[in-house]
């Protein structure tokens, strides 16, 4: 049996990873601030808990998904520093915590973003592109998490970076979108013509899966469906699904008022493609948009 950590195992990602880890009999270990909050969750039974790396026995394999929500708050400086150093920080000392071990795990898969990529517009991208501006908040963040892990490999560890598009589920985003289309407030985001690159809650986790299980591949690969959609194309599915109009607009200026620096990659988009993924032969349960709406609303 195979020991696995995760760190970030209690947020969104990380409750539905978990559950489908053990029922393939993996040893499942979180690292969390909390472990006496989550103890009493069905979903953590028989799955230890603690809040030290010092308290954990040597695994095969690193999950690291730990991170501040990047869309909790508004992009103060205060916030962007805490959202770095949740991150970058973990990691490096996940990394002295694996040089410690005289029985290294053989694999980190470590989390990252498209936010990699930048705002790019309508352009495809993919696995082989260039990373966006060094002056975009979120390029900087995701290339100096991505160069933590990858010091990993010194170490003899495979790595894997994923770079995760909007995650659909019955949390996050998507409930965040709903209400206003629920109350027939819902409708398009400046020009409605930017790319939403967006992913499957059970597409997500299949993919952490093969990425986990096939020992032969490394590097950086895109979750993200492989077809993103405008925020015009998903504004009248959710509206289709929902049956509600969506005749309104959020003007440009009113989103930068509300959500301050982060407008800018959801008023330009990122179309991108999960290339690497698809090449090396995983398949999507939910590649469109409304399948996965089908799915994920009643």
């Amino acid at each position: 049996m195979s020991h696995i950590l995760i760190t970030g195992g209690t947020g969104f990602i990380g409750r539905n990873l978990v559950p489908v880890l053990k029922e393939q009999h993996f040893d499942v270990t979180v690292l969390t601030r909390s472990p006496e909050k989550y103890r009493a969750y069905p979903t953590f039974n028989g799955v230890s808990l603690t809040s030290s790396l010092s308290e954990v026995a040597p695994v095969d394999i690193v999950v690291n998904l730990a991170g501040a929500n990047l869309s909790a708050k508004r992009w103060s400086d205060n916030y962007k520093q805490e959202i770095v150093e949740s991150r970058l920080n973990l990691t490096e000392n996940l990394l002295e915590w694996i040089k410690g071990q005289s029985k290294k795990p053989h694999t980190l898969i470590s989390g990252s973003a498209i936010g990699y990529y930048g705002a790019r517009g309508n352009e495809e991208l993919n696995e082989n592109s260039t990373s966006g501006s060094a002056s975009e908040f979120q390029v900087r963040l995701c290339s100096q998490w991505e160069d933590a892990a990858y010091k990993a490999e010194s170490l003899g560890v495979r790595v894997c970076c994923v770079r995760t598009g909007v995650v659909l589920g019955d949390e996050g985003a998507l409930q965040q979108m709903l209400t206003p289309f629920k109350f027939g407030l819902g409708g398009k985001l400046g020009s409605g013509n930017q790319y939403f690159s967006w992913i499957h809650i059970k597409d997500h986790i299949r993919a952490l899966m093969y990425l986990i299980n096939r020992q032969d591949l490394s590097g950086a690969f895109n979750l993200t469906a492989p077809q993103p959609v405008t925020n015009t194309q998903l504004t009248k599915a959710l509206g289709k699904k929902l049956n509600r109009p969506t005749f309104a607009t959020m003007p440009a200026f009113a989103l930068n008022i509300i959500v301050g620096e982060m407008a800018k990659i959801l008023l330009t988009g990122q179309r991108v493609l999960p290339k690497k993924l698809e090449e090396k032969g995983f398949t999507f349960e939910y590649p469109t948009i409304d399948e996965a709406l089908e799915d994920l609303i009643d």
